[in-house]
């Protein structure tokens, strides 16, 4: 009797034979017969769905997964889970990152399962299942839905959603029409696929490229190419052959695997949300992921990809110029090459049939001739966040990088959001806008609200940064000088929920510091002051979020989730 899993039997049925005919039996049903159900089963995890637009053509990417899966003799099904989509879910998405994860590895864990292969897109759903493949631990390889073309408007390319926020801001301040906003609705989304500027969905695709956990090149194709759906079929081929090499997560998202991702994601400009999901996928191992190796590699890593948000191209002229292994080979030096790849080939022997790309140096820069000598993140710490703080500076304005201002204070999302266009606020250009209260537990589920507008009043001026701070994260396709995640948050009673108006805090990006100038002996007694604020949730998946959530320097994840926990 053939062993694949179908074919073993329940193992709490109690009568496991009994079971295993009942199996066969439920199969046969759905149409199948013995040649089939005795081949290796292949989960197609899918996350497509009609309310979530960067996954809603996952289908036909599923397609062409279980073409390659049949050719290499192979059993693919199907199967769905949840699907989370920041521009249409409420709170946000990031409140469901943890419960699509929960998702997806239970049903891959207690299905019948040799291998999967992981169909997702958007910002949260890659993180998601790559948190629940590494929990699993069974082979498994991703294929995302790939980036969208890129937008045409007036003679522009335009890259969602960093127009979208850079058009707003200037019908905000009156710089728009009706009908040009219009005009913009209609060509800022002009194909299926993610975002196609480097925010959080393609840095994420690229940093699961760059650990190895999809084949190489298939971050950057774009969604409509046929190339993405020849690279789904190879895909669907290559997990046949990874059950039978035993090629798991935990053998391929190592410490190396990990390191080579965050290179990737500095040297392209990559996302800040990388610093809160990155942490919760190597928890999930037992790994240790301290935020000060973002600063390191950070350091040591240039800026290389001219894309957008801090550069000029899109992930369409990426893909041109070669995608990740164009990126991975001109990092070579700086990267891991022994670590192991979904190929079963390593790093290094991925790229010793790369080129460089040598005709395509603006939008891939030689490593000796970079855009930024450093990469484009930042860690910070100081008495306002003394377990870290992130500043994508290398999307921020040079003059504020250093910069001491007079506070402005949000106590909430609801606030800022009145606050910002009231005429009457009393803001100027130098002044630091504080929003609390907008972190994992109080967002909650840490909306991408640090993206702070610029008040109503500064834009009449022609101000367009300022220094924004919050525990909030933002879209990574956003950019200005704007300082997230700062942890502990404000509603788990961290020194942020001590901030007053008219403080003065100090932010020097070099040396990696924000302080509040205020003193401990004041702070404290704030502190001991404070009230925490009613919680969000009273029942259901809410007050089990709240009561188990994470902090954002620890990935926001449940703490129930994480390797070590009980241990």
């Amino acid at each position: 009797m053939p062993t694949n899993k179908l074919n073993r039997g329940g193992i709490n049925a109690g009568d496991p034979g009994m079971h295993r005919f009942i199996r066969r039996a439920f199969a046969k049903g759905m149409g199948y017969g013995d040649e089939t159900i005795d081949k290796p089963i292949i989960g197609i995890c899918n996350s497509k769905s009609e309310l979530n637009h960067c996954n809603s053509h996952l289908g036909e990417i599923a397609e062409a997964v279980k073409r390659g899966v049949w050719q290499a003799g192979g059993f693919p099904l199907e199967f769905p889970t949840i699907s989370v989509f920041e521009i249409f879910t409420d709170p946000t998405s990031m409140f469901y990152r943890n419960l699509m994860a929960m998702d997806a590895e239970e049903m891959i864990r207690n299905q019948p399962l040799e291998g999967v292969v992981l169909l997702c897109g958007c910002d949260k759903t890659i993180p998601a299942y790559l948190m629940a493949a590494a929990s699993a631990d069974i082979p498994a390889l991703m294929v995302t839905g790939g980036p969208m073309l890129n937008g045409r408007w007036r003679g522009q390319d335009l890259g969602a959603c960093t127009d979208c926020r850079r058009y707003w801001t200037e019908y905000r301040a009156g710089k728009m029409t009706d009908e040009e906003m219009r005009e913009l609705e209609d060509s800022l989304i002009p194909s299926k696929g993610h975002c196609m500027v480097m925010g959080t969905a393609s840095t994420m695709a690229s940093m699961a490229e760059a650990m190895g956990m999809m084949l190489p090149g298939a971050a950057a194709i774009p969604a409509p190419y046929s190339a993405r759906l020849r690279l789904a079929e190879a895909s669907g081929r290559r997990i046949v052959s990874m059950i039978q090499e035993g090629l798991t997560p935990s053998r391929i998202i190592t410490p190396d695997a990990i390191e080579n991702a965050i290179r990737v994601c500095v040297a392209v400009g990559g996302s800040t949300n990388a610093v809160v999901h990155m942490p919760a996928i190597a928890g999930r191992l037992g790994l240790s992921l301290p935020l000060e190796q973002f600063d390191r590699l950070s350091r040591e890593t240039p800026v290389i990809g001219n894309l957008r948000p801090a550069g000029k191209y899109q992930m369409e002229e990426l893909h041109e110029a070669g995608g990740i292994p164009a990126i991975m080979k001109e990092l070579e030096p700086l990267l891991r090459r022994d670590a192991l790849t979904v190929t079963g080939k390593t790093v290094g022997e991925n790229l010793s049939s790369v080129a460089k790309p040598e005709m395509w140096r603006e939008i891939i820069k030689p490593l000796e001739e970079p855009i930024q000598r450093e990469g484009g993140l930042a860690i910070l710490r100081g008495n306002l966040a003394p377990d870290g703080a992130v500043i994508k500076h290398g999307a921020a304005s040079p003059h504020l990088l250093q910069h001491r201002g007079r506070a402005v204070v949000f106590g909430s999302i609801q606030e800022m959001m009145a606050g910002v266009n009231d005429p009457d606020l009393d803001v100027t250009p130098d002044d630091i806008l504080v929003m609390q209260n907008a972190g994992p537990v109080g967002g909650p589920g840490m909306p991408e609200a640090g993206y702070i507008p610029i008040p109503k009043k500064l834009l009449d001026l022609g101000i367009r940064d300022m220094v924004r701070i919050s525990d909030a994260r933002m879209s990574g396709t956003a950019f200005g000088t704007i300082v997230l995640h700062i942890a502990p948050e404000a509603a788990v009673g961290g020194p942020l929920a001590a901030v007053r108006t008219g403080d003065i805090i100090e932010l020097d990006v070099p040396n990696r510091s924000l302080n509040l100038l205020v003193p401990d002996e004041e702070i404290q007694q704030r502190l001991l002051a404070w009230k925490a604020p009613a919680p969000h949730y009273q029942r259901g998946y809410g007050w089990l979020y709240l009561q188990h959530v994470q902090q954002a320097d620890q990935g926001a994840d449940f703490d129930f989730l994480t390797s070590g926990f009980m241990s």
